[in-house]
């Protein structure tokens, strides 16, 4: 079933909130304690801000022969914006890890988690069920939810952390009932409790006011023999997407591909959006069909999780990512200007085999000190692929008197 049936189908607002019926209440844990906080930061003052346009090579997942890493051990903050104590505000994180969590839980007291894999299944274990969750799929465990993850080869993805506010589907306006992300797609966890003893060694880690704490405990957390409400993790297939795109001229703006949104408290403006660019036809006429060259009023950080995206030719890879930052010019490669200017604009496919995502955020995100000097991901030359484009101004080429 969707759990977004009441939540969102009717497209108004609704309280959220879930009963849960525990073996034993969670509040038996022995007292927080603060623990190393590793690469996860909402400090956006770590180092000065950079508006260049910044591309990531792919982020490299540490060898578990050299060391084990767990889902929580291997967050790693990008970028964001914004304060927790006020929930206002967003992170977007890089997952690394080799290892699944053992006796080990993670809750998020400061917001939201949409979970994006882009190498590797996850096994996500909750206070609500279990759900296995692969590349081109995502996940959202909503604030204060418990869970813990397996995983079974090196992995990798991405998070986007919104506070305060939760995601949900976009208003459609005149699209109508039906498109985009329907209702029906979001599943649930598949129902599973665990009744197990774990004398002085199960830990809770807490992510709190953007610091890392855990509590001991003797038992599972994920003791919940029934529940019942509307506030639950859920998961989406990105291959549901029901693509809305223009068929007679002009590149649509992205937010026709909008997934999820984090509305903000200004009518129409998001805290953030989730928008892929997926498998679809192309079909515009008297167009440049990739995105056009543009400034603008958001913050764009874009991830690949397979393929190759259109409006770059090379250097933007599965596993890595990019970031353009408000009001900083950006758009296709050089290659990629070429090819389009010169293509015959008959239906052609666009995007076969490849799933391209976007972070939007209507605030100005400051990039780590992991970000922009740690990983040693970053892609110094990135300003590179815009150098050889040309001028094709020919003033003189059309009689006045013909219609432009």
């Amino acid at each position: 079933t969707s759990v977004l049936q009441r939540t969102l189908a009717a497209r108004v607002p609704c309280p959220k909130d879930s009963w849960l019926y525990r073996i034993l209440p969670s509040v038996s844990h022995k007292p927080f304690e603060s623990i190393d906080q590793g690469h996860v930061t909402h400090n956006w003052d770590e180092v000065g801000p950079d508006p260049n346009q910044l591309r990531w090579k792919p982020f490299e997942i540490p060898k578990a022969s050299q060391k084990k890493v767990d889902f929580v051990s291997g967050l790693h903050t990008l970028c964001g914006a914004g304060d927790i104590k006020s929930n206002n505000g967003l992170a977007v994180h890089i997952f690394l890890c080799n290892s699944s969590m053992e006796n080990r839980c993670f809750y998020n007291s400061d917001g939201d988690f949409l979970i994006v894999p882009q190498k590797g299944k996850l096994l996500i274990y909750t206070e609500f069920g279990k759900m296995l969750l692969q590349p081109n799929e995502i996940c959202v465990i909503q604030r204060g939810m418990r869970f813990s993850v397996d995983v079974f080869e090196e992995t990798r993805g991405y998070i986007l952390e919104v506070y305060g506010v939760h995601f949900e589907l976009p208003d459609l306006g005149p699209i109508g009932a039906n498109g985009l992300a329907n209702p029906r797609d979001f599943l649930i966890p598949v129902a599973w409790y665990e009744d197990r003893q774990v004398p002085g060694g199960y830990t809770v880690i807490n992510k709190y006011q953007g610091k890392l704490f855990a509590s001991k405990q003797d038992v599972s957390p994920f003791n919940v023999v029934a529940w019942h409400g509307n506030y639950t993790p859920y998961k989406y297939n990105l291959e549901n997407f029901m693509v809305i795109n223009a068929v007679a001229f002009d590149h649509a703006d992205p937010s026709i591909f909008t997934v999820l949104t984090a509305k903000s408290t200004r009518p129409g403006v998001a805290i953030a959006d989730f928008v892929i660019f997926p498998p679809r036809w192309g079909v515009a006429d008297k167009t440049f069909r990739p995105p056009y060259y543009h400034r603008n009023c958001m913050s764009e950080f874009m991830g690949l999780i397979k393929g190759n995206y259109e409006a770059k030719q090379d250097g933007f890879l599965p596993g890595g990512g990019s970031l353009h930052s408000i009001m900083t010019p950006h758009g296709p490669d050089a290659d990629c200007f070429e090819k389009a200017s010169k293509a015959k604009l008959a239906p052609e496919r666009i995007a076969d085999g490849t799933m391209a995502f976007m972070f939007e955020s209507s605030l100005s995100l400051a990039v780590t000190k992991w970000g922009l000097k740690t990983c040693r991901c970053l892609d110094e030359n990135y300003y590179k692929c815009w150098e050889p484009l040309k001028s094709h101004f020919t003033p003189n080429s059309r009689n006045p008197t013909e219609p432009k």
